[in-house]
Order: structure tokens, then C-alpha cells, then sequence
């Protein structure tokens, strides 16, 4: 795989805007980490027109691999907001071929270390999305509408699951489940259970937003630990339209209504009520308790 992809990645090797190039070869016959390619070229750029492109190549043995030329900024965006897990596994297990001023190496160590700033984004955005689909399943559950319930609560679990891995200070991969049985075993029996229980389906879904709800509880303060320092650093009330605007909070956007609702909810935030121009209309607004 190397002698046919060594041109390609040579002639990027002598270019000054290579920061590193990474080799991840198949190992198996169905290889989703290479997207069922031979192997994947992950080269990072200091700079290019675009943020990232992707070739595909076949060779004359009927092997084929991708080259990814992926712009620094974008591949840190991955890893800070898993924006695409394969790019960061390419990272983590992937073989450097090319390294300038050891770059490659110094982020795969960032990548063990996990930095807590770092660790504090990811839980925020994992609790988001936990906090939104569980609400959507007790939803689901209380109209009825068992099955689709049923399909909110596999989603929350694997959410529960990548968060439960982040709090252990490692970085959720594909096979999440595999890795929390090995560091959270409270999260994992609790899946393992709702998959495997025999109770009838509407009483499955009943008992497992019950255990959710405790497990959710226990772990809001820490998993929303990003957003309360933001709010900490001044001591006036925010309103939803000044966090939602905030660089800071970009990554979960989108579930941060879910995430302060929930807050409050659980006693983190007070709703601050301020007057408006009509009569009996108030802007909330949100201090931490």
C-alpha cells in the first residue's frame, strides 16, 4: 500500500504547509475505520483553498485508498467537537509517515492527555444531545408512541456512554460500548439490560427512564461545567440570545435550550424575570444559582 501512495505523499512531504501525514492501513475484511478502503492518507495542512478534500484511488492490484488533505483547523474542530470521529481515529491509531518539527507526534500526545478545557466542550456537547433525546423519549413514552420511545432511549444510552467515557478522560471512539465496559460498568450493565430484558416493551421503557433519570441527575453539574463557567464570570443574568450568541457555545448551539431547561429543572440555574415594554410580559433571563 505504501510503494503505491509513496508519490502522493512525497510530493506533500517537500511542500513547507505539510504539518504531518498519517497512514491507517485495513486490517480486516469489513474495515469501517477506512471506510472499507485499503488504507487512508490523512494529510494536515497549515493552510489551503479548501478546508478539506478527498480523493479516491485504485491501484493495479485492485487495492484502493483515500487521501484526505484536511486544513489543521478543521482537523482540531474534529477532535474539540467530534465533528467526525473517523478523521480523530485516523489520528489516534493511524502510522506516521511524515512528522515536520514532530507535530503528529505532539497531537497524539494532546490526544492521550486529554486537557480538561478540552474534556469540559466535549461533556457539553454529549450532554446536550443526552438531555434532548432522553426528553424526546419520556415524550414518546407518556403519548404512547412506544416504539419510537424506544428508539430516543438507544440513542440517549449511546450518548450516556460517550460521556461516561470523556468524565474517564478518554475520547469516545466508534466502538464506545467496547470501551465503557471496560471503564464504566454502571452505564454498561444498564444498557446491557435494557437490550436484553424480556419485560414487555412499554414496561422496559418505563423502568430505564427511571434509572436514566438518577444516572442524568448525578452527572449534570459536572457534565455542564463549560456552560457554568461561562455564566460565573459575571454575576448580572443572561439571557438565552446572549449564550446562544457566544463563540464559546457554538459547538452546542443547538441543544442548549435543552441543556439550561434541564438546568433549571435540577436546581443549577434561577430564572430571572425583567420587565419589557408590555404589561405582564417579562425577558427571562438565567443566573447560576
Amino acid at each position: 500500500m505504501e510503494r503505491f501512495l509513496r508519490p502522493i505523499y512525497q510530493e506533500h512531504a517537500s511542500d513547507a504547509n505539510t504539518l504531518g501525514i498519517i497512514l491507517m492501513e485495513k486490517t480486516k475484511p469489513n474495515s469501517p475505520v477506512t471506510e472499507n478502503f485499503d488504507g487512508i492518507l490523512l494529510i494536515i495542512v497549515q493552510d489551503a483553498d479548501l478546508d478539506w478534500q478527498a480523493k479516491h484511488y485504485e491501484f493495479e492490484d485492485e487495492r484502493s485508498a483515500a487521501v484526505h488533505i484536511v486544513k489543521e483547523s478543521v482537523l482540531m474542530e474534529w477532535i474539540d467537537t467530534s465533528g467526525y470521529r473517523r478523521g480523530v481515529e485516523w489520528v489516534i491509531y493511524g502510522r506516521v509517515i511524515f512528522d515536520r518539527n514532530e507535530y503528529v507526534y505532539h497531537l497524539k500526545n494532546q490526544l492521550r492527555d486529554f486537557p480538561n478545557e478540552k474534556r469540559d466542550l466535549r461533556k457539553a456537547i454529549e450532554f446536550g444531545k443526552l438531555v434532548k433525546s432522553y426528553t424526546e423519549a419520556k415524550d414518546l413514552y407518556e403519548t404512547n408512541d412506544y416504539k419510537d420511545a424506544n428508539s430516543k432511549i438507544l440513542y440517549s444510552l449511546h450518548y450516556l456512554a460517550r460521556l461516561a467515557v470523556i468524565e474517564k478522560g478518554y475520547y469516545p471512539e466508534v466502538t464506545v460500548w467496547s470501551q465503557v465496559r471496560q471503564i464504566d460498568l454502571e452505564v454498561y450493565k444498564l444498557y446491557e439490560e435494557f437490550v436484553e430484558s424480556r419485560e414487555e416493551m412499554k414496561k422496559r421503557i418505563e423502568l430505564l427512564l427511571l434509572a436514566m433519570d438518577f444516572i442524568i441527575s448525578n452527572r449534570t453539574e459536572s457534565s455542564v461545567k463549560h456552560l457554568l463557567d461561562i455564566m460565573e464570570k459575571r454575576e448580572e443574568p443572561w439571557s438565552y440570545a446572549e449564550l446562544k450568541t457566544l463563540p464559546e457555545t457554538t459547538a452546542y448551539t443547538l441543544d442548549l435550550t435543552a441543556i439550561i431547561s434541564f438546568m433549571v429543572e435540577k436546581g443549577l440555574l434561577t430564572i430571572v424575570k425583567q420587565e419589557t415594554k408590555g404589561i405582564g410580559v417579562y425577558h427571562r433571563k438565567y443566573v447560576v444559582k
